[in-house]
């Protein structure tokens, strides 16, 4: 759950961080910042501050804004209605961002699996991303990512996105989030 005031000020602090690299919105898209706080009532570790700026039947295109050492929990994005599933690129404009997909596990990840939440980490294959690097995430795919100590701006380049299929690991994860007045 998450209050009103606290909602307005991660959209504020969403909307501050993308101007700070550059990146103009207008007030349109302003007013649609989203913020992911999943349920979990710890949006600053596990969560995500997202703008959509298309999502069409084709395509959709997002900026992912991480504060530092936030994590997206580990989900996948299933197929649905004879559609294969959300393939999706991410490209770092900002920060490092740590991806983590189905694969060989790396020896010595650099993320931090948010306490309390260690049973739904299963992805421990690392692809590090900095600033221009980007990698494609093909759809049905295991996959979770935490910003690094400065946080980060990731694009998001994707087939359509239906945030309301997607499957979370972790069971307490609600997508949709739901808003109370403070």
């Amino acid at each position: 759950m998450l209050k009103r005031s606290e909602l307005k000020h991660l959209q504020q602090q969403g909307e501050r961080i993308l101007s700070q690299h550059g990146i103009a919105i207008t007030d349109a898209e302003r007013s649609n910042i989203e913020v992911a706080e999943l349920g979990l009532n710890e949006v600053q570790k596990q969560g995500l501050i997202l703008l959509t700026y298309i999502n069409t039947d084709r395509y959709c295109a997002k900026e992912l804004i991480l504060l530092p050492r936030q994590t997206c929990p580990e989900h996948k994005h299933p197929p649905v209605e004879g559609d294969p599933g959300k393939m999706e690129t991410f490209r770092c404009r900002s920060g490092q961002v740590y991806l983590y997909v189905e694969g060989e596990s790396t020896a010595a990840p650099v993320a931090r699996v948010p306490a309390g939440s260690e049973d739904y980490y299963t992805v421990f294959h690392e692809i590090q991303l900095g600033p221009g690097e980007q990698f494609t995430i093909p759809p049905n795919t295991l996959h979770w990512f935490q910003a690094g100590d400065e946080g980060a701006v990731v694009s998001e380049f994707s087939s359509t996105s239906r945030d309301e299929a997607d499957i979370f690991t972790d069971p307490r994860v609600e997508r949709i989030p739901q808003i109370v007045e403070d």
